[in-house]
């Protein structure tokens, strides 16, 4: 295991000699500097994990230290010592990036402390930046189709307020990444994203999920619990799903959003709360208010900004991009071996009717990623629904055909596009694999009236 490497940095040699030697039993590789310039110069020329720095030095001192480390990308974190420390001292050196500020004479079981949560931050913000790629990548909004274009400029305008926003499309057509686009460019993005599935939650126990309840309001409430409105003050919740809301629940969501306040289960105290709602569905809520399940007055408040998501056959424009996005997140997340599509299979892919939408576009290139035996994934490779589509099985044709010459025709005609799609409508290469003459084949074509722009 690599020892953490620590610099101590002082003027006074007794002061380094007894910070090294107390870090060093504790198992620490430590270096020392005498002076700001040289902390400066071993920082420069060697990696450290944390810096021990004392601020009144000749020269150059530990301010101007601090200064000059803010400004690069990786730096060690900090931990300021003085003898002359006040208030104001510290405050400084925590506005120039301190981690700490220890004042002399030092304590062992102080320096160890600093020590640990030093590290302990080093070690999380460098986890932080190395998932935030991962982060930025899963919740990346792929495509340039028209449909797309609506919907960034929705995001863009509704961001920067605090209104109220619903989002509204089908499953998997990517609303949950809406709400979070819009909360990442507003001004609350510093503040809690608090995320709750609506439909997911028990109806028994989403007001107690949402709003929170004291200890004994109910059986089985042995403890206090916050709700997601107060854990979301001063940020974001966006509430999934929120057509499969109960009538009681409807109500009290209309009040945070009316009066800004919550009431716990159990409690007759309200709290304010400063909390922006969005929220998502895949229900016609005009619908759902005609037929009593869902409350008029809080549709009008959800819905001051309304964004509607595309399904995927509305934007096919976007599927070679979000095959390829797709394609690179697989291969970096679970380590997989990156593949191509042939131009037959992404073909039957573009034209696929994709009633899941993205989710099950995703979904799919994931399997094909683990289970396609080459790095080229053709037809042969796809899901079966996916290869032969339901309007060209003979099953289908089947149920509407009314005689056996009109059954024969169709079918026909199907097995055809099927096998020109699967060869990129090359003419002599699909006459090859179903075993017909050239000739033959451009007769069927005619015959049937099959063309790539009409059945591509």
């Amino acid at each position: 295991m690599v020892k953490p490497r620590i610099l101590v940095v002082d003027d006074e040699e007794p002061i380094r000699k007894m910070l090294r030697m107390t870090l060093e039993y504790e198992g620490y590789d430590v270096s020392e500097g005498s002076s700001g310039a040289e902390a400066l110069d071993k920082i420069e020329n060697e990696p450290y994990d944390l810096v021990f720095l004392d601020i009144k030095m000749p020269g150059m001192d530990g301010f101007e230290v601090l200064g000059e480390l803010r400004e690069r990308t990786t730096a060690p974190q900090v931990v300021v010592v003085s003898g002359h420390g006040n208030v104001q001292t510290a405050v400084q050196a925590t506005k120039l990036g301190a981690f700490d500020f220890i004042e002399k004479p030092l304590e062992t079981e102080r320096i160890l402390l600093a020590v640990r949560n030093a590290l302990e931050r080093k070690q999380l913000t460098e986890e932080v930046s190395r998932l935030r790629p991962r982060f930025e990548r899963r919740y990346q909004m792929i495509g340039t189709s028209a449909a797309m274009d609506k919907v960034r400029e929705a995001i863009a305008r509704s961001a920067p307020t605090n209104a109220t926003v619903l989002i509204t499309g089908e499953s998997g057509t990517g609303k949950e990444l809406v709400a979070r686009a819009i909360h990442t460019n507003s001004n609350r993005n510093r503040a809690p994203w608090i995320q709750v599935n609506c439909a997911a939650i028990p109806e028994d126990l989403i007001e107690s999920e949402l709003f929170g309840h004291e200890k004994g309001s109910f059986t089985g409430a042995t403890n206090k619990q916050i709700g997601k409105f107060e854990q979301a003050d001063r940020g974001t919740i966006f509430l999934d799903e929120i057509g499969d809301m109960s009538a009681r629940t409807q109500a009290k969501v209309l009040r945070v959003l009316q009066e800004g306040e919550v009431e716990r289960v159990g409690s007759q105290n309200t709290l304010k709360v400063d909390v922006r709602v969005i929220a998502a569905t895949n229900k016609d809520l005009k619908k759902e208010i005609a037929e009593g399940n869902f409350r008029e007055d809080l549709y009008f408040r959800l819905s001051v900004i309304p964004i509607p998501t595309p399904p995927l056959r509305e934007r096919r424009d976007d599927i070679e991009s979000l095959i390829e996005h797709f394609v690179s997140s697989f291969a970096a997340e679970d380590n997989l071996r990156r593949k191509h599509f042939s131009p037959q299979a992404m073909q039957r892919l573009v034209h696929h009717k994709w009633e899941g939408n993205i989710r099950e576009l995703r979904n799919t290139i994931e399997r094909v990623l683990i289970m396609a035996p080459s790095d080229t994934i053709d037809v042969v490779d796809l899901p079966e629904h996916i290869r032969v589509p339901q309007e060209d099985t003979p099953s289908s044709q089947a149920a509407t055909a009314n005689t056996l010459k009109e059954f024969k025709e169709t079918s026909e005609r199907a097995f055809l596009v099927q096998k020109l799609r699967e060869n990129g409508w090359n003419i002599s290469q699909t006459a090859q694999v179903i075993g017909t003459p050239r000739s033959n084949l451009y007769k069927k074509l005619e015959q049937y009236q099959i063309a790539q722009e009409s059945d591509g």
